[in-house]
């Protein structure tokens, strides 16, 4: 992407470039999915412009280069931050349990080690987690009156880090996605949907993570099945 707005800064100087040099800059960066890259040639000859003010354009592009200045140096220390997180990560005495979770990459699976840590004590229960990173929502009475709502004091990236983790988990996994299918047609909203999996996600990977166990998807399918979740008869229909 730098490459990209170092390139071509405006979209007037884009849409003047041919097909034939686009598809090579793709093709140059990795990019080579023939209808990945007819569907961006398409979105670029129908792009509009929203000014063609050159008072506002050209400050604009000034803009862009700075940026793009900025943060090349940030992308290649990024670079060498992750290759120090993959190092510590599979030296980590407790990297397997963590390696073979549904949709956790190299990106997701450290930060969720992370997240954990290994002092049992710190959270004794799934609900301490849930609560300390703010999937748990706050539950407030008043006289006749019950208020749930979300929780505001939360470690916001450790919050991201539960919730795109269930994301990630839903092609990768058979009850998150029927999970996830359940909660949608009920009426819940994607973003609260994805919480509502985080929250499950967390109580079972804090068992594994308590138990030093590694997740084992057939056990917990099992386990549906004695409780009679509707999980497993949704599951057992598709």
């Amino acid at each position: 992407m730098l490459d990209f707005l170092a390139r071509w800064p405006e979209l007037r100087s884009l849409k003047a470039a041919r097909p034939a040099i686009l598809r090579a800059f793709y093709a140059a960066h990795n990019s080579r999915h023939a209808d990945v890259v007819a569907e961006r040639l398409a979105l670029i000859a129908q792009a509009r412009a929203l000014t063609e003010d050159r008072a506002v354009i050209e400050p604009a592009m000034l803009e862009v280069k700075m940026l793009v200045d900025i943060l090349r140096p940030l992308q290649k220390n990024i670079s060498l931050i992750e290759e120090h997180i993959a190092e510590a990560f599979e030296a980590h005495p407790e990297a397997d349990l963590f390696k073979g979770l549904p949709g956790a990459g190299p990106a997701t699976a450290p930060r969720l080690l992370a997240a954990f840590g290994t002092d049992r004590s710190r959270y004794p229960d799934a609900c301490s987690l849930q609560k300390y990173a703010g999937i748990a929502p706050v539950t407030q009475k008043s006289g006749h009156s019950l208020w749930i709502h979300w929780r505001w004091n939360a470690p916001k990236f450790l919050r991201q880090t539960f919730v795109e983790w269930a994301g990630q988990s839903i092609p990768k996994c058979s009850w998150a996605k029927a999970y996830y299918l359940q909660q949608r047609a009920a009426g819940k909203h994607h973003q609260a949907t994805l919480r509502a999996l985080a929250f499950k996600w967390i109580r079972i990977l804090w068992r594994c993570w308590h138990d030093r166990a590694p997740y084992n998807e057939a056990r917990y399918l099992a386990s549906l099945q004695r409780q009679k979740s509707s999980l497993a008869t949704r599951l057992a229909i598709t």
